[in-house]
């Protein structure tokens, strides 16, 4: 007797197949008029690390920036908190390119 593939265990390997397919980030570009505030506004909607000092870093989805503060959401390793950054004391922004 031939058995088939089960609906919900199906789906689960689509879905994995097509997690298994590259992801390709787009390319930082910066002028030479960039502040971390144009930077972080370019990345609204997408996940950033913003470095605030040597081992003090926050990786999140860019919510809202203003000229004072970034709203991120989705902080790594706490997901159910949100974080308001003062854009003076970030020193980096590190985006995925590859």
């Amino acid at each position: 007797m031939r058995r088939s593939l089960s609906l919900p265990f199906a789906t689960v390997l689509v879905a994995s197949a097509l997690c298994a397919l590259p992801v390709h980030a787009q390319p930082l570009a910066v002028s030479a008029d960039d502040t971390v505030e144009t930077v972080l506004s370019a990345h609204k909607g997408k996940r950033v690390t913003v470095k605030l000092g040597p081992g003090d870093e926050l990786t999140g989805v860019v919510k809202a920036v203003t000229p004072q503060v970034v709203h991120l959401s989705e902080i790594a390793g706490r997901e159910f908190f949100d974080a308001v950054v003062d854009t003076r004391r970030v020193v980096a922004v590190l985006v995925r390119v590859r």
